[in-house]
């Protein structure tokens, strides 16, 4: 049995006593008979093999090895009210925190919108933000990093639970003097010879894509991979290639982004979480209310056919 295993539950006892200096004011001040703590004293002290005490009747006085011990099981107790004290805040139900991941192409208007309009009836809930590409963000729901994550595709897994809640259109991003620049709609199969940057494997958008040049009876020859939309449009202003993206939250000069009428290019974007976990009150209160966003979470720029 680990050591810590043994110890941990005396370490208050032992802490009491040595300060009081005495075990029958030690014993009220805990509440516990003075014998149960004259036991816990000698059987902590047996544990370590080390005499923590010089005994007289029920006074005592520590042992240069008590005085060592007691600076770290002082500093140990302290550090357990942080952790309680923190947690407690983390759950309460008025000021506590979510943990909260998000796509990167939802960060700049998306995620602020749902987070302001959430704080307009809870001003006091705190969120921790992150950032990544999906099966990233899963893994640290796995890991209990995170309480709920927006991402797409939605995960299809024994051990997450994962909801619908809104589409967005995709666009073919070409450069502005591209042959089909001058075009508002497209057929995928059309852009079947050219080349493309995309987000790298692992990412979301990148399994969309492949999937959605699949459909269209191609696959994409890819010159460029990347970690971010934006660099990704940056790349075909440049005219190193064509990009299936979703909106920008700010028009790009150099490119122009297409309608892409077949296959129907749209994601889905959901919330997951881990299944069987137990939620605060705070991440059970924005679990519902992204719910309740069902069907109006992205806002559409242009209506879909």
């Amino acid at each position: 049995m680990a050591v810590t295993t043994l110890l941990a539950p005396r370490l208050a006892y032992f802490v009491a006593v040595a300060r009081h200096e005495h075990v029958t004011r030690a014993a009220h001040e805990l509440g516990v008979p003075q014998s149960t703590l004259s036991r816990a004293m000698v059987r902590l002290e047996q544990d370590l093999g080390v005499t923590l005490f010089a005994r007289k009747g029920r006074t005592v006085a520590l042992t240069t090895a008590g005085r060592t011990f007691l600076a770290s099981a002082e500093q140990a107790l302290t550090e357990i009210d942080r952790a309680a004290e923190s947690v407690q805040q983390d759950a309460d139900p008025a000021a506590g925190k979510v943990a909260f991941g998000f796509l990167h192409t939802l960060g700049s208007e998306t995620v602020p919108g749902l987070i302001r309009a959430f704080r307009a009836d809870h001003p006091r809930i705190r969120f921790s933000l992150v950032q990544n590409y999906g099966e990233a963000m899963l893994e640290k729901l796995r890991a209990g990093e995170l309480d709920l994550c927006l991402t797409s595709p939605l995960p299809d897994a024994p051990d997450l639970v994962a909801r619908r809640l809104d589409e967005q259109r995709l666009r073919l991003v070409v450069p502005d003097d591209h042959r089909l620049a001058t075009r508002k709609r497209i057929r995928l199969a059309e852009a079947a010879e050219e080349t493309f940057v995309t987000l790298e494997p692992g990412y979301g958008m990148r399994r969309i894509t492949d999937d959605l040049c699949a459909e269209a009876g191609f696959t994409p020859k890819v010159a460029f991979e990347g970690e971010e939309a934006e660099t990704l449009r940056g790349l075909v202003a440049a005219g190193l290639g064509v990009a299936l993206l979703p909106p920008p939250a700010v028009a790009r000069p150099g490119v122009v982004e297409l309608t892409v009428t077949a296959p129907r290019a749209v994601r889905e974007i959901g919330v997951a979480w881990l299944d069987g976990h137990p939620d605060t009150p705070p991440v059970a209160e924005f679990k519902r209310f992204l719910l309740s966003r069902r069907g109006r979470l992205i806002p559409e720029l242009e209506p879909l056919p």
